[in-house]
């Protein structure tokens, strides 16, 4: 077994240290989320934590982890009779991200289940982690169906695994760390909510602490266990720090000033629920014990607030997590006030109450206090020049390689789902037909491989036949591997959605641009919410760029959107072929996640030799490969040309104006998008 880094040797960081420190003190805080770019220490910290915890006692030989003191009665190996009980270290169990469900929650021998009556359990990564850490890297890139499994458990403090009618239950209680890469996507509301804390990190810019993290890093590599011994000290010390902070901690109070500080915070940031008020009480009062103080008192609230509350304001999906501090400030005063107010005997702590802040830590970065949020406007913002009328991208004294400012994007709205034709077998998501793991069963067949959902009926049909030949005598099926069906079922998948954007002049109008942006970010919106792969191509002047690969990372195309310049010809056969390289390059990375190319424009192609003709022949590539296609048509006014509804037919596709795109618009519920050719 390899000799993990020291938790006290990793420099910097003082935010992640406090985050993973609070959670050893006082595990009711709920885990923490470590947000980050790559590089930066993230699961260097995570796993050096399991040598700090405290060992649990467990029963002799339970494969469960039962506590001696109060063992579960449900327990797959119970009952268990009272007993001395065995000391171990606490485990770090480690979720791939690729797991299967039966990795993760156990198996059950359908087999023996079926033919013998016995519940065969074989546990999962649920049982080994209870009473201990379950780590996940990359949490964000987590398939659905684990995320669900991972909510339950969460929620409930147990596993369940249910098979036709036979279940296993146990307990599975344990502190849930994650880390993740902004960049590669965001969490799933629901789970983002049940990590209690999260934190930013991010690589130092100070020279000299940058040479130490390398200094450190090679002399571990070079001998991991002469270092591990150099840091033995300092180790063992905050080890016995964390005890004395957990014995302190059940006498640690919990005012009633501090209680309305805290009320009032979450109040004040419109956090939902009621469980950021209960996360941040619990991590006040474990960092009040890490500080060694048996009163909470203002500061500590205003660092749990900034500990906990980042990842549960209420916010669209795109803005970066964060709490502006002077609000933090105002509204922790005005609670202090009030309380004095009502309580003149016995104000409760102000701002300036005492203590270190936690003591263990500096404060985590947030955001600088500023609204972050992106301007939204239905018009554009007052300052933006005057601009061409529609229509009219090369009207005289005006150059037509102009570069516009870019304008801002009218508000998102629901837009209708468009959807991959066929039955798909890509990553599990929320947008087209798709042979699943999870869904309706739609019949059966012979498993490859391990069996994980069994047809019932269907191996039961299988079997019977051969009753006689097999000697039955007993009630019960005689069922050999052969009999087993494994289900089918369909259910929906994730696609690569490529959005394919026209930043030409004829697109360049105010009002136009703005309503394009407005709904691309609803695309984009729809795209986050079904778990979609995104990628941003656009054309103007006299070329296409892919202005962001495709990426998991909704936010970063929503980020590019708001930035794009506009002006310029339409070389719309140049934005076509270079989807058509992007979604080449993509299939033979990731053959099983299909494509939608989503097409913004008004139809127009200028500049260059026949650009018409050359537009058409681009797009008859991408019908021919077969790509479903939709074209977002972008022309308004009282006369219409149609030259979206012809790109659409080149295309195979179909098209839709911004107005059906909405959901809530009487042009239909759903559109389909067809790779063969389709009337308008």
């Amino acid at each position: 077994m390899s000799t993990p880094y020291p938790f006290t040797a990793i420099v910097g960081q003082d935010d992640l240290r406090l985050g993973l420190l609070l959670n050893a003190v006082s595990p009711a805080v709920g885990g923490v989320l470590v947000r980050g770019e790559k590089g930066t220490a993230k699961s260097t910290a995570v796993r050096a934590l399991a040598a700090l915890m405290p060992e649990v006692s467990v029963v002799p030989g339970c494969r469960f982890s039962c506590d001696p003191a109060s063992p579960d009665p449900a327990c797959p190996d119970g009952p268990h009779a009272r007993a001395a009980g065995v000391s171990r270290a606490a485990r770090t169990v480690e979720l791939p991200v690729g797991a299967s469900e039966d990795r993760l929650v156990g198996a059950l021998d359908i087999e023996r289940a079926l033919s013998e009556g016995v519940k065969a359990f074989e546990p999962g990564l649920l049982a080994d982690a209870h009473r201990g850490i379950l780590y996940v890297d990359e949490v964000n890139l987590l398939h659905d169906h684990l995320v669900d499994l991972l909510l339950d458990a969460a929620a409930m403090g147990a596993s369940y695994v249910e098979r036709e009618g036979v279940s296993v239950r146990h307990a599975a209680r344990f502190l849930l760390v994650g880390t993740m890469n902004p960049e590669e996507g965001e969490l799933r509301p629901q789970l983002l909510d049940r990590f209690g804390l999260t934190v930013e990190v991010a690589a130092s810019r100070d020279t000299d602490e940058r040479v130490e993290v390398v200094r450190r890093r090679l002399a571990y590599d070079d001998d991991a266990e002469g270092f591990a011994a150099r840091w033995a000290a300092e180790e063992s010390a905050l080890r016995e720090r964390i005890a004395g902070a957990r014995a302190l901690l059940p006498r640690v109070v919990l005012g009633d000033g501090v209680l309305r500080q805290i009320a009032a915070t979450c109040a004040a940031f419109e956090v939902d629920g009621m469980r950021a008020d209960i996360v941040m009480a619990r991590t006040a009062t474990a960092l009040a014990a890490w500080a060694g103080r048996e009163e909470v008192t203002a500061d500590d609230v205003r660092q749990a607030a900034l500990l906990a509350l980042p990842h549960r304001r209420r916010r669209n999906p795109f803005d970066a997590p964060g709490l502006d501090e002077d609000k933090l400030d105002q509204t922790l005063d005005e609670a202090a006030g009030d309380e004095g107010q009502d309580n003149d005997d016995d104000p409760g702590p102000g701002p300036d109450g005492g203590g270190d802040g936690g003591g263990g830590g500096g404060v985590p970065p947030q955001a600088d206090g500023e609204d972050r949020t992106p301007p939204r406007s239905e018009g554009g913002s007052d300052d933006t020049p005057p601009q061409a009328p529609e229509g009219a991208p090369d009207a005289p004294g005006r150059s037509a390689g102009a570069e516009q400012r870019p304008v801002a994007s009218a508000e998102p709205f629901r837009t209708k789902m468009l959807s991959v034709p066929g039955l798909g077998e890509g990553a599990a998501g929320r947008r087209s037909r798709a042979r699943t793991e999870h869904g309706r069963t739609t019949g059966a067949r012979r498993p490859q491989g391990s069996l994980t959902k069994l047809h019932l009926a269907a191996t039961v049909q299988a079997a019977a036949p051969h009753q006689r030949s097999r000697g039955r005598s007993g009630r019960g099926l005689v069922v050999r591997r052969d009999d087993l069906r494994q289900a089918t079922r369909e259910g929906r998948e994730g696609n690569l959605v490529l959005f394919v954007v026209d930043a030409s002049g004829s697109m360049a109008a105010r009002q136009r641009m703005s309503a394009v942006k407005g709904a691309v970010l609803s695309l984009l919106l729809d795209a986050y919410q079904r778990r979609d792969k995104v990628g941003l191509v656009t054309f103007r002047g006299k070329d296409a760029e892919v202005a962001l690969p495709p990426t998991s990372s909704v936010d970063a195309a929503a980020s590019r959107l708001e930035s794009l310049p506009t002006g310029g010809r339409t070389p719309l056969a140049a934005g076509l072929l270079k989807a058509h390289d992007v979604l080449r390059v993509e299939r033979l990375r990731d053959p099983s996640r299909r494509p939608l190319l989503v097409v913004v424009t008004d139809g127009r192609a200028t500049g260059g030799p026949e650009p018409v003709a050359l537009a058409g022949r681009a797009a008859r590539l991408h019908q021919a490969e077969g790509t479903a296609s939709v074209v977002v048509d972008c022309e308004s006014g009282y006369v219409r040309l149609g030259l979206a509804g012809e790109l659409a037919r080149e295309l195979g596709g179909t098209a839709v104006t911004l107005d059906e795109l909405r959901a809530d618009s009487i042009a239909g519920l759903v559109k389909d998008v067809t790779a063969a050719g389709r009337a308008a």
